[in-house]
């Protein structure tokens, strides 16, 4: 089955914020710690210093060092230690100008996915403009996060996300114009796959990037990010069985599965 690797995450740990190893004794560790934690050769790539693995996941060293411990073996949905506050009723995605069109179209159908759910965030399409205005109608407590083209090496990730920090949720989506070229499902799959990185989800396979990748070892709890199980989640991952697995095939159909409907209202109840 031909698979389509979507993105990891960017800042909170995958980064680390203070950014992959990009000195040679730490990218040596790094590989490995890959290869004992069973990613192949084949599946690991150094862009710039920055270490890689499925094509999107850049690796920090402590990342890679707790990809190698044990003890974690469930099988279930996770969130991160941050979550959206409670006083947030909408997140408001602002696309920059340089988004393409498709990518675009791929972004009103990746909050029309988490609308149709009516849980307890509601999405809207960029700002209101009467926001600048001081007769503007009251409205409900909200946040951003901006969608933008984030050019990016050769072999670098397709696209990355901020975790929540604050009460806030991630502040920024990154998407390599390449995803332009893709099926319009599978742009709307990894807007909506980015989106929930945005708000708190963990790859539901974290543990084990080979049930949805075909390789791949544990990403690691990422220290302070975390890696909570999410009530009443299945107690196994399986391809296709989530849309925040770590990969998805090129067949995906950028919809939500039983299990994240479960996760969303579990994590954002309605009101």
């Amino acid at each position: 089955m031909t698979r389509t690797a979507i993105a990891l995450l960017c800042c909170a740990w995958v980064l680390g914020c203070g950014g992959a190893s990009r000195d040679t004794e730490g990218t040596r560790e790094i590989l490995e710690n890959l290869s004992k934690a069973g990613f192949p050769v084949s599946d690991t790539r150094v862009v710039d210093g920055v270490v890689y693995v499925g094509g999107d996941a850049a690796v920090s060293l402590d990342a890679s060092r707790e990809m190698l411990e044990t003890g974690n073996t469930r099988q279930e949905q996770y969130r991160t230690n941050n979550v959206v506050s409670t006083q947030i009723q909408i997140i408001k995605i602002r696309p920059s100008s340089s988004i393409p069109v498709k990518i675009r179209q791929g972004l009103v159908e990746a909050i029309a996915n988490y609308n149709d759910l009516s849980f307890g965030i509601d999405f809207a399409l960029e700002s209101n403009p009467c926001e600048l205005d001081p007769n503007c109608p009251p409205h409900p407590p909200y946040a951003f996060i901006d969608l933008v083209i984030n050019p990016v090496s050769p072999g670098g990730p397709t696209a990355s996300t901020d975790f929540p920090s604050g009460g806030k949720p991630g502040a920024r989506i990154a998407i390599d114009a390449g995803v332009a070229q893709l099926s319009s499902n599978m742009i709307k799959h990894i807007i909506t796959h980015e989106i929930g990185h945005a708000i708190g989800l963990r790859h539901s396979d974290y543990y084990n990037r080979s049930i949805s990748c075909g390789t791949g070892g544990n990403e690691g709890t990422g220290g302070t990010v975390g890696a909570i199980h999410i009530t009443g989640t299945p107690t196994t991952a399986v391809p296709l069985g989530s849309l925040m697995n770590s990969c998805a095939p090129s067949s995906a159909t950028g919809e939500f599965t039983a299990s994240d409907i479960t996760a969303l209202n579990a994590l954002y109840p309605a009101p």
